[in-house]
């Protein structure tokens, strides 16, 4: 008998299939939440994860980057408007005070 080779790909599919799954045992407020992390999975799956042989650590790494991504709404840098773990808000200076909406 010959032996089934299994892609990294189809894996994390199947991944992001059980996390689907496994949703409907979660609070009906968090099962949105699941829907989404098994969708994130699925993002990236399709890509070639050449570097890894692992399915479920190809569907984590692909739902890092949408997070990373979610936490970067402007697009502007691997952290977007994080600075030191904390989201930076633009409308303030340095010294915490809120800056003006119009140039004076």
């Amino acid at each position: 008998m010959g032996r089934t080779f299994r892609s990294v790909r189809m894996g994390s599919q199947e991944v992001a299939d059980r996390w689907m799954k496994a949703t409907r045992a979660l609070r009906k407020e968090d099962q949105i939440y699941g829907q989404r992390l098994a969708e994130m999975a699925r993002v990236h799956s399709s890509e070639g994860f050449c570097a890894l042989d692992d399915p479920l650590e190809a569907a984590a790494f692909s739902v890092l980057i949408e997070l990373l991504k979610a936490l970067d709404p402007e697009g502007d840098g691997p952290l977007g408007g994080l600075k030191g773990g904390k989201r930076v808000d633009k409308s303030v200076d340095d010294g915490g005070v809120k800056k003006p909406d119009v140039d004076l």
